[in-house]
């Protein structure tokens, strides 16, 4: 039975690490959530780890560079991984080809052009039109604001013809942006794959970004020992699902994307439509609250 919690202190002294969301739980795109980098910060202060998790599809200096804008402290977190960087390292290894398509805004581009370190030496990949590409890099719609996965049917028909797989660098089907729900890559990827199109998925709830976030804290001394990390997110299917599969207790976060189905007041979600809800979709997360707090 998942416990409602009425904040992430009644709970923070179970876990050296939490795992975060950054999207419907820190903040909404254009806005910081004050009371969710009060929370994080409460958490470093009693000794615990923050690792920022998020399914952006760029390298982490980006996802940085836009919570600086957004105004999340720096000593709110101790760690930054996306799948952008998960993507990127499958990328760079060649695993859809040194030719490929780029289906995404030019904002996404620094996943082609800022190489890390530990990449330096590999091949170089070069974007490509899609009639010369050897597979496609996914990372949103061109136009996030007016486009649907539909716009994108011909293009998908003609990359399934020529039998060119996709990797997925944002498995997210939407978020919201300020109060505009936007579609991701992971809409595109899934009309893909409902074509028969091949599609490799990087970032929650996949395991790549996971064995990345392992990779990192253990580079510094950190550890992801199961039973003290706490996942965090409202994702039910990406952040909530990836942290059952690795065996990580996990929050839930009602007040994000699934909100209107809790009742009127996105801070105190209904129980009884919490339980049917989960039910439904046949998830048990250990505890929900929401909002992050």
């Amino acid at each position: 039975m998942t416990e409602l919690i009425p904040a992430l202190s009644a709970i923070a002294d179970r876990y050296d690490v939490v795992l975060c969301d950054l999207w419907g739980c820190l903040h909404n795109g254009k806005t910081a959530f004050a009371e969710a980098v009060a929370a994080l910060r409460a958490f470093r202060d009693r000794g615990g780890r923050v690792v920022l998790l998020t399914n952006a599809p760029r390298p982490n200096s980006a996802v940085i560079a836009q919570l600086d804008r957004l105004g999340v402290p720096r000593d709110g977190w101790d760690m930054v991984a996306s799948s952008g960087d998960a993507a990127q390292e499958a990328i760079l290894a060649g695993l859809v080809g040194r030719k490929v398509y780029h289906l995404g805004p030019e904002k996404d581009a620094i996943l082609f052009t800022e190489i890390p370190p530990s990449h330096a030496d590999a091949p170089p990949v070069e974007r490509v039109p899609l009639a010369e590409a050897e597979g496609i890099v996914c990372t949103g719609p061109f136009d996030d604001l007016t486009e649907t996965p539909e716009d994108y049917r011909a293009t998908l028909l003609f990359a399934k013809a020529k039998g060119l797989p996709m990797i997925c660098a944002n498995p997210d089907i939407v978020v919201d942006l300020g109060d505009k729900r936007i579609y991701c890559a992971g809409a595109i990827a899934r009309l893909f794959e409902d074509m028969g199109g091949e599609v490799h998925y990087f970032g929650k709830p996949y395991p790549p970004i996971y064995d990345l976030t392992r990779r990192r804290l253990a580079a510094t001394g950190g550890a992801l020992a199961g039973d003290r990390v706490l996942a965090i997110g409202d994702g039910i299917t990406t952040d909530i699902a990836g942290g059952i599969a690795e065996g990580f207790d996990t929050l839930f976060v009602t007040g994000g994307l699934a909100a209107a189905e809790f009742g009127p007041d996105p801070d105190r979600p209904d129980p009884e439509r919490l339980r049917r809800w989960l039910d439904d979709r046949l998830s048990s997360p250990t505890y929900a609250i929401g909002r992050l707090r």
